[in-house]
């Protein structure tokens, strides 16, 4: 996976925060992990897996800060303040979208991982032979499926996205009520951001669709006089060069040995990626867990 660096040339999406004098020693960190993660702006068509995977990361360590931040009397006195202005319920509800989403990809991961092995048995064991086809067509048909799931939660995360504005009278009335609302909310942005992007990245238009009209064996071929880069810029990414692969699997009914191989290299690229996505998911899933526990917590003081 790439390290930090992953960040360091692209542009912030949103203004940078400014840190309130004398707070909690936390939001210092707070701060740094915030301002890191609001480079995090990629296209959502052509964002790379490790892109994606530091992206979940870093979000994880951002709902650590928040947290650790949460805790402090100062804040939670803040909060419970102004638990009129429904701010702790506000973040209770987006929490829910964002743990749903988190579940769905989830899910969504462990069957097409199931899947993604499945075919990479199959093909071993074949060599390519026609019964792959049924395989195929197995996953194929996921696919699909998942469709509605992933139109879902795209949908959900947009009626967060359109949610919620800073009342001017509450920032002039209380300065660390207003880091408090921009870190809720510019997280939220974050968070927003790398979720569809990962979403984006999973729900990849089938070939045939995309490819009409297209020689799939004649694009899988011309991949192998490419460069790693020039592959990254003429296949999107693992989800769909593993498409790419497939269909041209499924077309020709004498697979040749070499495209049995591509498929298989093709997969278990994508393996590799699933399971990176489900390790930041489930450190997600965690924290999002533990964040909406202590706003509970809050509203039961």
């Amino acid at each position: 996976m790439a390290g930090s660096s992953a960040f360091s040339d692209v542009h912030p999406p949103v203004r940078s925060i400014s840190l309130p004098s004398r707070i909690h020693p936390t939001s210092v960190k707070l701060e740094s992990t915030l301002n890191h993660l609001k480079a995090w702006q990629i296209s959502s068509t052509t964002a790379p897996a490790d892109t994606i995977q530091n992206g979940l990361v870093g979000l994880a360590e951002l709902f650590n800060c928040i947290e650790e931040f949460i805790h402090s009397p100062q804040t939670q006195q803040a909060l419970l303040r102004h638990r009129d202005g429904k701010l702790v319920e506000e973040a209770l509800d987006g929490s829910v979208t964002l743990l749903d989403t988190c579940g769905t990809a989830r899910d969504i991961l462990l069957t097409m991982k199931e899947h993604v092995q499945t075919l990479q048995s199959a093909l071993r064991r074949r060599g390519g032979d026609s019964s792959i086809e049924s395989h195929i067509a197995a996953y194929i048909s996921f696919k699909k499926k998942g469709k509605k799931d992933f139109a879902k939660c795209l949908s959900a995360l947009k009626k967060l996205e359109c949610k919620g504005s800073i009342s001017s009278s509450v920032l002039e009335a209380d300065h660390h009520l207003s880091f408090i609302i921009k870190v809720l909310q510019e997280t939220s942005a974050i968070s927003i951001s790398i979720f569809r992007a990962l979403l984006i990245f999973l729900s990849t238009p089938t070939m045939k669709t995309k490819l009409a009209g297209w020689s799939l064996i004649s694009k899988l071929v011309s991949m192998k006089l490419l460069s790693s880069d020039q592959k990254e810029q003429k296949i999107i990414n693992e989800v769909e060069s593993v498409d790419v692969a497939l269909y041209s699997l499924q077309r020709t009914s004498n697979a040749k040995k070499n495209e049995v191989q591509m498929a298989q290299r093709l997969l278990e690229i994508l393996n590799v990626s699933i399971e990176g996505f489900e390790g930041g998911l489930d450190s997600m899933f965690r924290c999002l867990v533990q964040n909406r526990v202590s706003f509970l917590n809050i509203l039961a003081h």
